[in-house]
């Protein structure tokens, strides 16, 4: 069974009753906090009139903000894979480095 719960949020002065999962609640408390702000900026900012309007334009610009995001993210797991790479390549040239000193350390004893 799932443990659903239905929630007040309040964005721009408007209830909503939404209903999620009971460890998620806090979660969405904050998102719609954090869009009622945005909403907010963007109503005093602009010259956007209208509640569907004024959602529409700060859904945009929040999609436009998570894509971008998103794209650093993938460019840092790029450049975190490339490190990786050259970090197993100077492994593996350390442990060739260490099988020469031993060989030659073995030569030499042997003398």
């Amino acid at each position: 069974m799932t443990d659903s719960k239905t929630v007040t949020v309040s964005i721009l002065d408007k209830n909503y009753q939404v209903s999620c999962q009971a460890n998620e609640v806090a979660s969405l408390q904050k998102s719609a906090s954090f869009l009622d702000e945005k909403m907010r900026q963007m109503k005093e900012n602009s010259n956007v009139f209208g509640l569907d309007r004024l959602a529409v334009m700060a859904a945009l610009n929040l999609t436009n903000d998570l894509l971008a995001q998103s794209e650093k993210a993938s460019e840092l797991d790029s450049k975190q894979t490339q490190v990786a790479d050259r970090l197993n390549d100077q492994n593996t040239g350390i442990a060739n480095l260490a099988e020469k000193v031993d060989s030659a350390l073995g030569r030499l004893k042997g003398q």
